[in-house]
Formats: structure tokens, C-alpha cells, sequence
């Protein structure tokens, strides 16, 4: 008890926990004015837990068994964050229990600050379609289905990248991305549109089929800006630099910008002259600071520069990290 007390103490002192807190939840207050203002009024199911919980509910009424959408979405989400805790980890499954508690107040403050039938207007468009309901109100806040969906999709996509990045998400659907992107090794945007996908099929069963093909776009759509994110969120320079002050070099980079680098002995294939080559992997601010001290000291050096967008392994986000200076040769 006295090492859970003080492992919970620990993280209450850190600048890193208030941090991710308040990530999680602006990244859940915007999948709450998505779900809100976009997906309530419009009925649009973009491969989530709720419309997947909307469908089923159906299904299960239709067969005459009642069951609530709040407790089907309860269900559902309880049956995932259990998966999440045991396949992705303890991290990853605590901080999305918070997301997934705090989703369901969040859209209670967005109806008691603006409710969404202020805003709504009838939309033609959904009632027009084939197979739709002529009983039915269809209502939008933006006029029109595909308006919904982009703003939807965006402000989602930026929600569940923030989510991502720090070992979070926002709960349903992206615990499903996460245990597709871990085991089949998919991009995070892939596993999110394969996911989406397979529950927006499940509309068919409520939607009409024009209804269902702008959820699947969307889904899709979704899927491509989390990538976009994503990589511009973890994008790093691949540098190597060339250079007879290679020691200067890699003090610089070890001491000053806080990474470590890679040596490797090259030859020169013009000059046949052995040299030494310099590999680090920087951030774009990092990198500008190293051609600044190159341009700073008129050292002579050869430098390539690419982008990696993802790295795995030792990659230090916390500056402040405690390392122990490389000896000067």
C-alpha cells in the first residue's frame, strides 16, 4: 500500500501528469462537441462506439429485448477498456478509464451552454433519400450532412492525435485502432479507418444507404488527417554531418541540444580520405540550432538532412532527463 501511495504521490508532483491531464481533457471536450453538435442532431455514425451502440439497440429492440443506449454504450465501453488495460497496457488503459468517465459530463456542460436544437435547422437533404424514414425529423446544425461530417472530422481527428501522443485515447473506436495498430503493425490512421469501418457497415441496419456511404467517407477521411497529424506531430531530421571538427560537433549536439548521435568512419569516395560522419536524430527547432552553430563558428561540414516520422525506442521527450555527459576524448 505504502509503495502504490507513493508511486500516486510521485505522479502528482510531476509536471508531467498536470500536463497530460489537461490534454485528455480538452482533447474529450472537443470529441464532446463533435458527438454534441454534430453527430446527435445528424444521426451520422462515423465508425464509433456510439453509433455502433445506436444500432444495436435497434437490433436488440427489434427482437424485443429493451435495453437503454446509455447502457449499451456502458457495456461496450467496459468490455474495451478492459482490452485495452490487459492487451495495450496500464498506462495506456488508466488514461483512457478518465477519458471515457469524463465524455458523458463533458456533453451534459455542451447541452447546458448551448443546447444543439437552438442551433438545428431541418435538414431536406437525409429526408429526400431513398429508404429514409418519412416519419422521421432529419435535423442538422451545419444545413447539410457533409458539412457535419468535416467539421466533425476534423475536430476529431486533432482530439484523437493530442490522445495519441501521449499513450491516451478518447475512448470506443480508438481502443479498437490501438489493438490494430499494436498487433498488425498499421499506420494509427489505418487502424482507425479499418476499425470506423467495420461498425459503420453495422448502420445499414438503421441508415439509409446514403446515409451509411457518407459515415464510411468520413471513417476514411478520418483516418487520413490522424495520419497527417500524427506525422507532422512526431516528425524529426534525420542529420549527418561530415566534418574534421566532428568532436566540436558532437559536443554540441550531446551537451547543448540534450541527443545523442551515432559516429561512423567513412571514406571519401572522390578524395579516398577517411573521415568521420555525425547521425543524430533532432527536432526541426534542434536542427536549426545546430546549422546556426555551424554557421555561428565557420566550421566546414558536409550535412544532409531528411524526415523520419515515426521513431521507436530510446527517444527522449523530457528535456530535463537525468544522462551522464559522453567523456571528452
Amino acid at each position: 500500500m505504502n509503495k502504490i501511495l507513493n508511486e500516486v504521490g510521485h505522479a502528482l508532483a510531476s509536471k508531467k501528469f498536470w500536463v497530460e491531464l489537461l490534454i485528455m481533457t480538452l482533447g474529450m471536450m472537443m470529441t464532446a462537441i463533435c458527438v454534441y453538435y454534430f453527430l446527435v442532431p445528424s444521426k451520422l455514425i462515423v465508425g464509433s462506439i456510439s453509433g455502433l451502440s445506436i444500432v444495436l439497440t435497434n437490433i436488440f429492440g427489434s427482437m424485443g429485448v429493451n435495453i437503454s443506449l446509455s447502457m449499451m454504450i456502458s457495456i461496450i465501453n467496459a468490455i474495451l477498456l478492459v482490452l485495452a488495460y490487459l492487451l495495450i497496457g496500464k498506462e495506456f488503459g488508466l488514461k483512457t478509464v478518465y477519458c471515457a468517465m469524463i465524455l458523458g459530463p463533458l456533453t451534459k456542460v455542451c447541452e447546458w451552454i448551448y443546447p444543439w436544437e437552438n442551433l438545428a435547422v431541418t435538414n431536406e437533404y437525409i429526408a429526400k433519400m431513398p429508404g429514409a424514414d418519412p416519419g422521421a425529423v432529419y435535423q442538422s446544425v451545419m444545413g447539410n450532412p457533409w458539412f457535419d461530417l468535416l467539421c466533425c472530422v476534423l475536430i476529431l481527428s486533432a482530439a484523437q492525435t493530442m490522445m495519441f501522443s501521449i499513450n491516451a485515447s478518447t475512448g470506443g473506436l480508438d481502443i479498437l485502432a490501438k489493438i490494430v495498430n499494436k498487433y498488425l503493425h498499421f499506420d494509427i490512421g489505418k487502424s482507425v479507418s479499418v476499425a470506423g469501418a467495420i461498425i459503420c457497415l453495422t448502420a445499414f441496419f438503421i441508415n439509409p444507404f446514403q446515409m451509411v456511404v457518407i459515415g464510411l467517407i468520413g471513417t476514411w477521411i478520418n483516418g487520413i488527417i490522424v495520419d497527417y497529424f500524427t506525422a507532422n506531430l512526431n516528425n524529426r531530421k534525420r542529420v549527418c554531418v561530415v566534418s574534421k571538427d566532428y568532436d566540436r560537433i558532437r559536443r554540441f549536439i550531446i551537451d547543448d541540444l540534450d541527443r545523442g548521435c551515432t559516429l561512423y568512419e567513412v571514406i571519401g569516395g572522390y578524395t579516398n580520405e577517411k573521415s568521420i560522419e555525425l547521425e543524430a536524430l533532432l527536432t526541426k527547432d534542434e536542427f536549426s540550432s545546430l546549422m546556426a552553430f555551424l554557421d555561428k563558428n565557420e566550421i566546414k561540414a558536409f550535412t544532409t538532412a531528411g524526415n523520419v516520422s515515426e521513431v521507436y525506442g530510446l527517444w527522449a521527450k523530457d528535456r530535463k532527463r537525468t544522462r551522464k555527459h559522453a567523456e571528452k576524448r
